[in-house]
């Protein structure tokens, strides 16, 4: 499935839980980059954008926020608020984040260095691109 929620271990203490990730075994990428978002003004949208190749999980670490994905014909939002779990978007899907609380911090981490080359910012040619691809990509 190209999108999906992955949970991350989470180890209870009474003095503060602790959870982790691990690359090739919670998330199904190389890790080539590791970038967050934080400060966000109430009411602005952060994304609006797909990637031709990168693959990227994305975790809540403080407060909420709502990624919306799109696959060309489906949209689905999915509310991330916990930092036992984070969504997985693979390549091909337009998402958008937005609804952040305040004080929320969005990490995010990519298969791929920062490339402007692999990104697709106009929804019109997004589309374009799902139609040359020919391959169908769950939600």
């Amino acid at each position: 499935m190209n999108v999906r929620i992955i949970d991350l271990p989470k180890f209870e203490d009474p003095r503060g839980n602790l959870s982790f990730i691990e690359e090739g075994n919670h998330i199904p990428f190389k890790m080539e980059r590791i970038y967050w978002i934080y400060d966000v003004p109430g009411g602005q949208i952060r994304g609006g954008h797909a990637f031709k190749e990168q693959k990227e999980f994305i975790v809540a670490l403080s407060g909420s926020f709502d990624v919306i994905v799109d696959n060309g014909k489906t949209k689905k939002t999915f509310s991330l608020n916990r930092s036992f779990y984070g969504l997985y978007i693979g390549n091909g899907i337009w998402r958008q984040m937005e609804n952040f609380s305040t004080n929320s911090v969005a990490m995010v981490l990519s298969s791929t260095k920062f490339s402007e080359e692999d990104y697709i910012r106009d929804y019109s040619k997004f589309l374009n691109f799902k139609e040359d691809d020919r391959e169908e990509f769950c939600l």
